[in-house]
């Protein structure tokens, strides 16, 4: 009768030996798909990043080239840029920027220029824009 007790003894200390192994396998398991989950974010982070970086970069490079250009900007002009990431659509519209000085003095030269950049994500149409002014003395 003690040996059937210590025998039962020691198969409820493998049970529960057994039991902590499933806990401490599931446990890993949920840190493992938790530590994936994240690793996937952050790389949707970087693309969604480099992807902003991008259009920012066409932006700054087309406000540069109109600013550096002699004479008045185009009223209305369209491009279509390809960045690895899609098509980006930069549309650029130039109006006198109707400025006037104490006295209502009207400043001639100065017009302002919008640039957008318009592209796809997900299906969703995703856009920036910057507006910044130009002078041209006449």
């Amino acid at each position: 009768m003690p040996q059937d007790r210590s025998l039962q003894i020691r198969n409820l200390a493998s049970a529960f030996a057994l039991y902590e192994v499933l806990i401490g396998v599931t446990i890993f398991a949920v840190g493992v798909l938790a530590l994936g989950r994240a690793v996937e974010n952050c790389l949707n982070a970087s693309t969604l990043n480099a992807e902003e970086e991008r259009v920012r970069q066409i932006l700054s490079n087309r406000m540069a080239e109109v600013q550096a250009a002699p004479g008045f900007p185009d009223s209305t002009k369209e491009f279509k840029i390809d960045t690895g990431y899609g098509i980006v659509k930069l549309i650029q519209k130039n109006a006198p920027a109707g400025l006037t000085e104490p006295g209502n003095v009207q400043l001639s030269g100065i017009n302002l220029v919008t640039l957008t950049a318009q592209w796809m994500r997900g299906g969703i149409t995703q856009s920036k824009q910057i507006s910044f002014y130009v002078y041209r003395p006449r």
